[in-house]
């Protein structure tokens, strides 16, 4: 069980405290309730350019990492197609100064026009190395317009293209800021070795001035259900052959998500699942498989992905993942595997609330799904998935018509079939 209690202050900002006086440190989480999801088609990226932004100084502090690193602390952020995260750790005795750090570039962002251009460059080489320069790394970019048509998922985290970084225009960066980056779109987490009394006090003093903003709200177009198969065939400089299939499913905060979760799980969760077993160990297919489930906040992508064996084409690889996918429908589940997929999925949620980062992390993006009260009850939830809801979920969305694949030849086939 983990204790915390919540306060919501004048300005909208929602604050957690969760209390770990065993701990030797203190740490900040502070959640953006902004992502990818929320950007114009025609400036993408915006969202992850933004997390490097923030760690470019505000009015009040040039070098946000300088201060941080003189008292022992360390931090870090990511973003995602639906949120941005913020977070840093520092020594209990030193934690107000975590409370200016954040609190002031919430406030007052430092818009130089230097520090857009510096990590505009870091973005740019981020997106060539991570997405154009390594095997495989454009499929984030090729999946996402494929499986969706309208709706804002249909481009990554990092942007559709490198144009659309190149010309964001620091009026855009005053634009986003002041339409999410406010307290009443934000929630912070204050956990570890701090009194709830001060962990109230530091708050109100560093952020309850911090005027709310009129946060851009933005209909998301609904996307529609997915009506046949759909492949891309991408002739690149990959090691060997690969498949990557979507199927759409539904969102985080669905009843059937943690079914579809442990579904993923079952297929394709290490070694001894499904797909691994059919198709790796016996068949000699695939040289490795795996599947996982996105959990977005709005329907999302379960991915299964596998590197096909040298005795084998990357068409006749996504042949078998098929067959073996429909013959999985038809077989369904049994219950030792669900059981397995139960247990499993419950002792590493367990073990990854054991790091007070995580348990802070956590509580911000429960209290985003809708309470954090819900943290508590997350293991319980998982091990109540039945085996007819898992079969259910592969019925519901494990269908030919529902998936979008992605396939990997390597070069030289191109050039033979040319």
């Amino acid at each position: 069980m983990i204790e915390f209690s919540r306060r919501v202050l004048a300005n909208g900002l929602k604050v957690i405290y969760h209390p770990d006086l065993a701990s030797p440190s203190v740490v900040l989480n502070l959640l953006y309730n902004v992502g990818s999801r929320v950007e114009d088609p025609e400036k993408t990226g915006f969202a992850h350019l933004f997390e490097h932004l923030m760690f470019g100084g505000s009015a009040n502090i040039p070098s946000y990492d300088t201060p941080l690193q003189r008292v022992g602390g360390q931090n870090n952020a990511f973003t995602s197609q639906d949120i941005t995260n913020y977070y840093l750790t520092l020594p209990a005795a030193n934690a107000e100064t975590g409370f200016w750090l954040e609190s002031d570039r919430m406030q007052a962002l430092n818009f130089d026009p230097e520090v857009l251009e510096v990590q505009r460059k870091v973005v740019i080489e981020e997106f060539k190395q991570r997405y154009l320069n390594q095997p495989y790394g454009d499929f984030w970019l090729k999946i996402f317009p494929l499986a969706y048509k309208v709706h804002p998922y249909r481009w990554p985290t990092i942007g559709k293209e490198l144009a659309h970084i190149e010309r964001f225009t620091m009026d855009d960066v005053r634009n986003f800021f002041y339409s999410y980056y406010g307290p009443n779109n934000a929630t912070l987490v204050i956990a570890g070795n701090i009194a709830e009394a001060d962990a109230w006090s530091l708050a109100d003093k560093w952020f309850g001035s911090i005027p709310s903003i009129d946060v851009k709200q933005k209909a998301l177009p609904t996307e529609p259900a997915a009506s046949h198969f759909q492949k891309e065939d991408l002739y690149a400089d990959v090691p060997v052959d690969a498949v990557y299939l979507a199927y759409k499913v539904g969102k985080r905060g669905d009843a059937e998500y943690h079914a579809t979760d442990l579904l993923g799980d079952i297929l394709g969760r290490g070694k001894s699942s499904v797909l691994f077993e059919k198709l790796v160990r016996q068949a000699g297919i695939f040289t490795s498989l795996s599947a996982y489930n996105l959990g977005n906040l709005d329907p999302g992508l379960l991915i299964v992905e596998g590197k096909v064996a040298p005795n084998a084409t990357a068409e006749e690889g996504c042949n078998a993942l098929l067959r073996a996918i429909e013959s999985f429908v038809q077989t369904g589940a049994s219950e030792a595997e669900v059981e397995k997929a139960r247990n499993q999925a419950a002792t590493s949620f367990e073990f990854n609330q054991l790091e007070l980062l995580n348990r802070a992390m956590n509580l911000a993006y429960f209290e985003l799904l809708g309470g954090a009260e819900s943290l508590n009850q997350e293991a319980e939830r998982i091990l109540a998935v039945s085996q007819a809801e898992v079969n259910a979920a592969a019925r519901q969305y494990l269908r030919p018509e529902n998936c979008s694949a992605i396939l990997y030849h390597k070069r030289e086939q191109a050039t033979a079939i040319a």
